[in-house]
């Protein structure tokens, strides 16, 4: 690989071009899940071109999918250096809700605007933008370009490099949509399904049957109490919703009005703070929910719907979260939506969690990206590859 500097990557413009146009959906329904292959191509040869070494790693069983690692100078060593990280992929997209072409990077009103502008397609494109005019030889440390598969849907890309143990830098952002803001914590997610099943029978004659339907209305009442009281005595002021939240979503019990119902199922949403342990909630949530159904004779599955994300914390005092801080001039923030930051810090790195998006605009129709974000984020990125892997 020749050591020039990485003048020869596309202008960023054609890179965003080029990220929009090619569709990358991830989503638990396959008939909506895509590869995201094409596009990782796409990134590969722009990456190769800026004089980066290019890897994509095929994730265990599903090769249609895969991970990136592009690094940029230190010989191909890590441990050390700047991790610049996004996600190959979108969300699901309902294209007649758009006034554009959501494969189609449009400007309009001072915005770009396609699908993956914000959330977070665009910043792959920045991070190799902000590479640019450093020379390999001149970085003390690594820069490495990390894309990842399958954010959108269970992250199966994060969760396969943690369970290689590949060791990549010591720093890393995630350019997920925080509107210029860093941040160092967010809450996990977890999503849970209960399944109650008794016996069906006539309506007009209870004794036939057990109702699952009626077993689900207590349980309800007893997740409300639970709810309750972990806001009572779970709280973090870090967080704007500073306790954990817990979202009944989805139930659907019996097949007719005429019927007894025999089996009701519940999914739920729980969004635990850095403090607590998706492993322990869940355990937790078997105990309350566990002698209800045992009372009633009623059988009890409980499982998740995806596996946790755990939540994420990076020390206020690290180095990443202390440079972002001096750079922007905000506060190291905590969020309550999930990244894949926790599995980064899982492979010793210090995350933050850092882009130009907003995220009111994730998984929204008319999806955009301002312009006005796009020099300060591209300063930014650039000031931190000065501090991490030319000054180190």
């Amino acid at each position: 690989m020749s050591q020039r500097s990485v003048s020869t990557a596309p202008p960023l413009r054609q890179m965003l071009e080029g990220l929009i146009a090619v569709p990358s959906v991830s989503s638990v329904n396959p008939g909506l899940d895509q590869s995201n292959r094409p596009l990782l191509d796409l990134l590969a040869g722009w990456l190769e071109d800026a004089g980066f070494r290019v890897e994509i790693l095929p994730l265990p069983g599903q090769p249609e999918k895969a991970n990136l690692v592009a690094t940029l100078g230190g010989h191909g060593q890590g441990g050390s250096g700047l991790v610049l990280s996004g996600h190959a992929d979108t969300v699901p997209f309902d294209e007649h809700l758009w006034r554009s072409d959501p494969l189609r990077l449009t400007e309009a009103d001072g915005r770009l605007y396609g699908i993956g502008t914000a959330d977070m397609k665009s910043f792959l494109g920045l991070a190799i933008d902000a590479a640019r005019g450093f020379k390999p030889a001149d970085l003390k440390q690594p820069l490495i370009l990390l894309a990842t598969a399958d954010e959108e849907s269970a992250m199966h890309g994060a969760r396969a490099l943690v369970e290689s143990g590949r060791v990549l830098g010591r720093h890393a952002v995630i350019g997920e949509p925080t509107s210029l803001r860093p941040v160092r914590a967010h809450k996990g997610v977890m999503a849970e399904a209960i399944r109650l099943t008794g016996r069906s029978g006539h309506a007009s004659d209870p004794s036939l049957g057990n109702n699952a339907l009626e077993g689900m209305h207590e349980v309800l009442s007893a997740l409300f109490a639970w709810r309750d009281e972990l806001k009572r005595t779970q709280r973090d002021p870090a967080f704007a919703i500073d306790y954990p939240t817990m979202n009944v979503g989805h139930i659907h019990g019996g097949d007719n009005f005429n019927r007894i119902c025999g089996h009701c199922e519940l999914h739920l949403d729980i969004r635990p703070l850095p403090h607590q342990s998706p492993e322990q909630l869940r355990a937790e949530l078997r105990e309350r929910v566990a002698p209800i159904a045992e009372r009633r004779a009623l059988e009890l599955d409980i499982e998740p719907l995806f596996p946790s994300i755990p939540p994420a914390e990076t020390a206020a005092g690290a180095a990443i979260v202390q440079a972002a801080e001096a750079l922007t001039g905000h506060r190291a923030e905590s969020v309550s939506f999930g990244t894949e930051a926790p599995f980064l810090n899982a492979l010793g790195m210090e995350t933050i969690v850092f882009g130009p998006g907003d995220i009111d605009q994730a998984h929204q129709p008319n999806e955009y990206l301002a312009l006005d974000r796009i020099a300060p984020m591209l300063g930014y990125l650039r000031q931190l590859v000065q501090r991490f892997c030319v000054d180190a």
